[in-house]
């Protein structure tokens, strides 16, 4: 970037729609880019997202004293189910209050996300979830099922997921701030 304290490596695609930027736990600065865009564009999104990249970069600056979650790749078949019979006992309870309809429910190894929804219906979860301590769980997990009623993070969004956990703030702050996905 124009005053060079911050590092970032250009990945021009052929498949890239859009910009995307990424900022990873070990200090790296990823902008892929559409092939046509050009460095001067490039240059300015960085500019506009400065701020944006260093709060990341702090973010993760200080998790190196908090909760990072490290696994093997022996731990994914060994938590699976343990996740999947956690998960299906909570989306039960929260979906009492929802009252959505839930396609297909997985379990996945997934490097930077605890949950995921899908226009069709579809919930996918972290087996790393069960890690968590019980409370960020049930805000993962309500969080997830939420998004099948609201698709979106608006205010009718969060006051659904209110209903379902009223101390879901204290959750989502420190789900963010003390244990990353690495």
């Amino acid at each position: 970037m124009g005053d060079g304290n911050i590092s970032c490596v250009i990945k021009r695609s052929k498949k890239a729609k859009k910009l995307r930027l990424a900022v990873h736990a070990d200090g790296r600065v990823v902008l892929t880019s559409p092939e046509r865009v050009s460095s001067g564009a490039l240059d300015d999104f960085l500019q506009n997202k400065k701020s944006w990249i260093l709060s990341k970069l702090e973010l993760f600056r200080k998790a190196k004293e908090t909760s990072v979650l490290k696994f093997g790749k022996g731990d994914y078949s060994k938590h699976k189910n343990e996740a999947l019979k956690l998960i299906l006992s909570r989306i039960d309870f929260f979906n009492n209050i929802c009252k959505v309809r839930i396609n297909k429910i997985s379990v996945r190894n997934q490097k930077t996300r605890w949950g995921s929804c899908s226009r069709r219906g579809n919930l996918s979860f972290n087996y790393k979830i069960v890690f968590l301590p019980p409370m960020l769980r049930d805000y993962v997990i309500a969080h997830e099922v939420c998004h099948l009623k609201q698709f979106n993070h608006s205010k009718d969004f969060w006051r659904l997921v209110a209903d379902c956990l009223p101390d879901y703030m204290e959750a989502r702050k420190e789900l963010r701030g003390k244990y990353l996905l690495i």
